[in-house]
């Protein structure tokens, strides 16, 4: 079996949290993520017993989903963030250390995005999960930071005559429906929730990214410095084409909500092919014509 090619570097993805987790700095959208996704669990009229978290660099969802006198357990990123009051497991959302069907509640926040296996990570998710037990996760989506790739790579095409690889790959909300069947979850749900934030300047969306952990990871990308003309070119080309009127510039973040609930003999099935009883033609010349 071939391993899946290497999207994201890993290791570099850790170290930079753990600078970001030394430095103090507050992750608003790991915070509007867990808002939703509290929000979102509060309507499924369901008890979930034992939850677990999986991924978040802080554990501040865990915490947030203990009050309700639920059983967490988090996996963690890394030992220097596990914190809470949580039970903490330090580990891998590619290689889950949990038994099958061990949780009623799988829920992940911002980082399932910076796997380099995403099919594979749901299906270890879906085998980690009881018999009708839920997901419910949220990721960043293709539109995520559309006007800093634009901008850099207009600037990079205009200075080095091509483009270097910057900003992540994310994913697009029309495949995670299919990418949640394809992990065996029944009853896939994704949708797509753009939030707008704005900044002084490029430099300073960059600045607030980098305070996150959240710059370049991608493993393909250039191991040199880039040239200072290159991101000052950027930040102009940013300016002409993102700004509001009181010069302030757009960014663009795409929250894709997915949810899906491991199979169980009671949920909805779509009917067998050929298990009709009635053929349209037949129902469709029984039907009454609408009242005028």
């Amino acid at each position: 079996m071939n391993s899946p090619s290497l999207i994201f570097d890993r290791a570099l993805i850790r170290r930079r949290l753990l600078r970001a987790n030394a430095a103090g700095a507050e992750d608003f959208l790991l915070r509007a993520a867990a808002d939703d996704l509290c929000e979102r669990l509060s309507l499924i009229k369901r008890d979930f017993a034992d939850v677990v978290e999986i991924g978040s660099a802080s554990p501040q969802l865990s915490a947030r989903l203990a009050r309700e006198g639920r059983r967490i357990v988090r996996l963690a990123p890394l030992a220097q963030l596990v914190g809470g009051a949580a039970l903490s497991v330090v580990g891998d959302e590619e290689a889950l250390p949990f038994a099958e069907a061990r949780f009623d509640l799988a829920v992940s926040a911002l980082s399932l995005h910076l796997v380099n296996d995403l099919p594979g990570a749901l299906i270890q998710i879906r085998r980690i999960l009881k018999p009708d037990g839920l997901f419910l996760g949220c990721l960043l989506g293709g539109s995520t930071l559309k006007e800093l790739r634009g901008a850099l790579g207009a600037a990079e095409t205009e200075i080095c005559g091509g483009v270097s690889p910057r900003v992540a790959p994310f994913a697009d909300v029309r495949d995670m429906g299919g990418l949640l069947q394809r992990a065996g979850l029944a009853l896939p749900v994704a949708d797509s929730e753009p939030l707008t934030v704005r900044y002084r300047d490029m430099f300073a969306l960059m600045a607030d990214l980098r305070a996150m952990g959240a710059t370049n990871a991608l493993h393909a990308r250039l191991r040199k410095p880039a040239l200072r003309r290159l991101f000052l070119r950027a930040a102009e080309i940013y300016a002409e084409r993102f700004s509001d009127p009181d010069g302030r510039v757009r960014a663009t973040l795409e929250l894709i909500f997915v949810s899906g609930w491991a199979p169980h003999e009671s949920q909805q099935k779509p009917l067998r092919p050929g298990s009709a009883t009635m053929r349209l033609e037949d129902a469709l010349k029984g039907a009454k014509p609408a009242p005028e």
